[in-house]
């Protein structure tokens, strides 16, 4: 089976998810939050991690951390290895907790933390579990909007430093950050994710090419490197859309505009100069076309024909 390819680096930032076996419930207690808790804080003492966002949901859970040390793999391995520990000697059980290995895709902080800090936070929303993010005892939300005080091991200044240099300034201005999209349809920041494992424009995009290509992989991380050096550009895209859809431009534009944003590595507003839309526009029109492929099976199967032509 193939690997999700690992970049590391000095300062690197993630969000790392891993999810139950199975989906079933890794935190079954207050005290099985409390302890995974503990090894957070604990991986920040003895591996230098730097927790900006966390957030432990039933079955999964969430974390935007950053490695300036760049040994994100020693940092999982400690956090998720001790927790399954400690998990099995209470239930007197053996064998996997987590499904697989966890996902780490690598952040362009400078453009997303802050909106990925928004998508972790509103995951309690989402699932029905509270009515407000804040009021959520298991994430870092409460910190970043109504607690004066927050644990030594997470940093809040890099994330809140965006919305106001004083920090309860910031925090009614998160706040309401988060309440702008309650209620409303919030397309997820990972739609923007380039080649499965990185979220970030073009130019980051490229850096970490620059940076990384050059080392050879383990063999079960080839497909994940082909991917990050293969993926199409703009032209390609509009050539093979084009193609296949020759006698409806209106609906071959919008596929363009959705494989554009979803596997080009641009920026969105590299995206919306291309189309004569903005930022925005781009992201509502691909969660648009998006939805439409999901629910038209004729549709979908024409985005995979392309999609297979484009070598995704």
């Amino acid at each position: 089976m193939a690997r999700a390819l690992r970049i590391e680096y000095p300062g690197a930032f993630y969000h790392v998810t891993s999810r139950g076996n199975e989906r079933k419930a890794i935190f079954r207690s207050q005290r099985d939050r409390e302890v995974f808790l503990s090894y957070l804080e604990s991986a920040v003492e003895r591996y230098s991690a730097v927790i900006h966002v966390f957030c432990l949901m039933d079955n999964h859970y969430h974390l935007l951390l950053e490695t300036p040390a760049g040994n994100l793999s020693k940092i999982m391995q400690h956090i998720n290895g001790a927790y399954t520990n400690y998990f099995n000697r209470k239930r007197n059980r053996a064998g996997h907790l987590f499904q697989g290995r966890y996902k780490a895709i690598l952040v362009d902080a400078d453009t997303y933390a802050k909106e990925l800090s928004r998508y972790i936070h509103l995951n309690p929303v989402r699932a029905g579990m509270v009515e407000t993010p804040e009021t959520f005892k298991w994430s870092s939300c409460r910190y970043y909007t109504i607690e004066k005080n927050a644990p030594a091991w997470i940093k809040r200044d890099f994330i809140l430093a965006y919305f106001a240099k004083k920090p309860a300034i910031a925090r009614r201005r998160y706040q309401d950050f988060l309440q702008a999209v309650m209620g409303k349809e919030y397309e997820s920041p990972l739609v923007d994710l380039a080649h499965s494992i990185i979220l970030g424009g073009q130019e980051f995009v490229d850096d970490i090419k620059k940076r990384f290509l050059k080392k050879k992989p383990r063999d079960r991380e080839l497909p994940a490197l082909r991917s990050l050096s293969m993926g199409p550009g703009l032209d390609d895209i509009e050539s093979v859309v084009s193609e296949a859809l020759p006698s409806n431009p209106k609906l071959a534009r919008q596929i363009k505009l959705y494989l554009s944003h979803r596997y080009s590595g641009m920026k969105l507003r590299e995206i919306g100069q291309r189309f004569g839309i903005s930022e925005s526009g781009v992201t509502q029109a691909s969660g648009r076309v998006r939805a439409t492929i999901n629910e038209n099976k004729k549709l979908r199967r024409i985005v995979k024909s392309i999609e297979k032509k484009l070598g995704l």
